[in-house]
This record gives structure tokens, C-alpha cells and sequence, in this order.
């Protein structure tokens, strides 16, 4: 893996691009080890990862690629397999995502480095602490909120963070910070919205005897949860779970959907495609 590279590319489709992409990792004589396009024929976008090696370096890939940027009118990046995302998280009091990331992370499930955990709360520095991640207590209110923000986007400059998290960080974003951050950063939130907005959603949802949980990972835009979906996941529940079962149960799924999210992210599958996304998983 140490001699293993991603090549991901976004464009406008036309004809030709998988041979003019293809054929100069063969003309470096070159092994795709795997490949994955989509067209979108609402958006008329092209989209493609492809896994490719070994290679001591793509240096030489660089010109050939650049040559075709303004042919095909594309964007992309090449990066090694080995290089971990940087990763920001930012929690509130509730840490069954922090906790969950943090563990993934340091057991090598996931390919991230985090560098910083924030918050606005104090709660989580000694489990923050117990992983060897530092943690930034930086707490919020309405009269300091555009000084915490830019101390955060500060941070992110300073740890050269590639993605913030937000693992249960129970703030809106301003729009100035998403846009800052636009495609960069990833929230987690349970399905119920927009059906039981607003606080105690797991007693609103037994109040109203759902039968079906879930949780939705998304890239967050100015729109309060609004922006493009990477992944959903739902459990079936019946009658007999009361709220405090009901919070349980859908704690495991908002960290194992966080965790999907945040993987494939790192792993250079997901593509911002307008609204959506398209997600090689």
C-alpha cells in the first residue's frame, strides 16, 4: 500500500475522458488496480476514483494530468493511499461520536489523524486526553460566536486540517463558516428531522410510535441541515422501547453512519455533485 495512489476527478461529460485518463497511467506503464466513474445525466457531470499502482511517486503524473485540465475542463487530485485526513472534531455534551471516532481512529479502523477535538463544553477533555488528542475548550455565545468561529478557522489553518466533524456539536453554523469550510465539513443528525425538530426528538418519535430509526450524515451548508447526504442508515423499533431505549439505539446508528461518512471521505470516494453527492462505497 505504501506505493498506492487515488486519482479522483470531477468534469463536464463529454466522450473520451476514461481513455485520456486511462492512457496516461499506461503510458508510465502504470497498474489500475481499480476503477470508478459515474455520469450524471441530470447535472451532465462525470465523476472518477481510480485506485491505481505501485508508484514511488506521481511527480511525473503531475504535467500529463495538468495537460488535460483545460481539454476536459476538470479538477482532481492525486494522493497516496498512506496519507491520513486530518481531521477536526467538534462535540457538545453528547460523546458517543467523539467516542466512537477516537477509537476507530487510534485502532487503525479508520484512515484519519485527529489532530484536534473542540468543543464548547469542557466535558470531553480527559477522554480527548486518554487518546493523546488535544483538546481546545472554546466556549460559544451569542454575543461571542463570530470570535469562537474564527478561532476555530484559525485552528483548522494552524493543525492543517483537511475535514471537520461535527460528532453532536450543538451549534448552527454561521454562513461564514460554512462557506470557509464549504465541502469540508461533515455533521451527523438523526432522521427525524424534518418531521420532530428541535429538542427531545427520541420522545417526540415515541410520543408518536415510530417504527423506523435512523440517522443521516451530511456535508453542512448554510441551509440548516439541508446540505448533500453521504449516508443513511435506519433500525426497525417497535412499542415496547421506551425514549431512554430508543436514545440508545439511535446513538448506535448516528456513530456508525459518522463513521461510514467520515471513511469514505478520508478514502477520496465522495464527490459534491450540486445538491447531492455521488459516493463510490
Amino acid at each position: 500500500m505504501s506505493q498506492e495512489h487515488l486519482l479522483t476527478l470531477s468534469c463536464p461529460d463529454k466522450p473520451g475522458i476514461v481513455h485520456a485518463i486511462t492512457g496516461v497511467l499506461a503510458q508510465h506503464n502504470i497498474n489500475i488496480l481499480d476503477l470508478r466513474q459515474f455520469s450524471d445525466p441530470v447535472s451532465n457531470n462525470f465523476f472518477m476514483r481510480v485506485h491505481f499502482g505501485p508508484a514511488e511517486s506521481t511527480d511525473h503524473l503531475k504535467e500529463p494530468f495538468d495537460a488535460l485540465v483545460p481539454e476536459l475542463k476538470m479538477s482532481y487530485e492525486l494522493r497516496a493511499v498512506k496519507q491520513k485526513t486530518r481531521v477536526l472534531v467538534m462535540v457538545s455534551k453528547i460523546g458517543h461520536c467523539l467516542n466512537d471516532l477516537l477509537f476507530r481512529a487510534k485502532s487503525g479502523q479508520l484512515p484519519i489523524e485527529i489532530a484536534l477535538v473542540v468543543s464548547n463544553h469542557p466535558d470531553f477533555e480527559s477522554l480527548s486526553n486518554s487518546y493523546d488528542v488535544p483538546f481546545q475548550h472554546l466556549p460559544v455565545t451569542k454575543d461571542t460566536k463570530a470570535q469562537q468561529e474564527d478561532e476555530v478557522l484559525r485552528l483548522v489553518k494552524e493543525k492543517e486540517v483537511e475535514l471537520v466533524v461535527l460528532a453532536r456539536y450543538m451549534q448552527v453554523l454561521s454562513p461564514k463558516m460554512c462557506g470557509a469550510m464549504s465541502g469540508r465539513i461533515i455533521n451527523i443528525h438523526h432522521s427525524f428531522l424534518p418531521s420532530f425538530k428541535g429538542a427531545k426528538p427520541y420522545h417526540q418519535a415515541y410520543e408518536r410510535g415510530v417504527k423506523i430509526i435512523g440517522a443521516t450524515a451530511h456535508f453542512v451548508t448554510a441551509d440548516l441541515d439541508e446540505g448533500p447526504i453521504i449516508e443513511q442508515r435506519i433500525a426497525r423499533v417497535d412499542h415496547t422501547l421506551d425514549p431512554k431505549e430508543l436514545t440508545r439505539e439511535g446513538s448506535n446508528i448516528e456513530s456508525q453512519v459518522l463513521a461510514a461518512a467520515v471513511r469514505w471521505y478520508a478514502q477520496k470516494r465522495v464527490f459534491l455533485d450540486g445538491a447531492k453527492t455521488v459516493v463510490f462505497n
